[in-house]
């Protein structure tokens, strides 16, 4: 039985986290309309999250449509070989996603 508040989607939506000024490439594994979870690829070994900071998470919705959301941290995980993170769930902030969601 799923616990989560939100119904998700599966996404495989490319993605752009602006963090610290620097913005890494991922992937939108699932999208809800509250947050996402996100695969991260290459990036700094020293790219360090705290819970409940803020990010931009940017992607195309619709090809030449691009959605930019303001996120906050809420979890994270590494990769046990390489000490990287490798993925990360966000709560989406701003805009408001009952304005967004239309593309689902």
């Amino acid at each position: 039985m799923d616990k989560r508040r939100a119904k998700r989607i599966i996404a495989g939506y490319k993605a752009e986290i602006t963090f610290e000024d620097k913005t890494y490439d991922g992937v939108i594994e699932n999208l809800s309309a509250s947050g996402a979870s996100l695969t991260i690829r290459d990036q700094e070994k020293d790219l360090n999250f705290t819970l409940g900071e803020t990010l931009k998470l940017q992607f195309e919705i619709q090809p030449g449509e691009m959605l930019s959301l303001n996120c906050t941290i809420k979890w994270f995980t590494k990769s046990p070989a390489l000490g990287r993170i490798n993925s990360i769930g966000v709560q989406i902030q701003d805009p408001n996603w009952e304005e967004c969601k239309s593309f689902l």
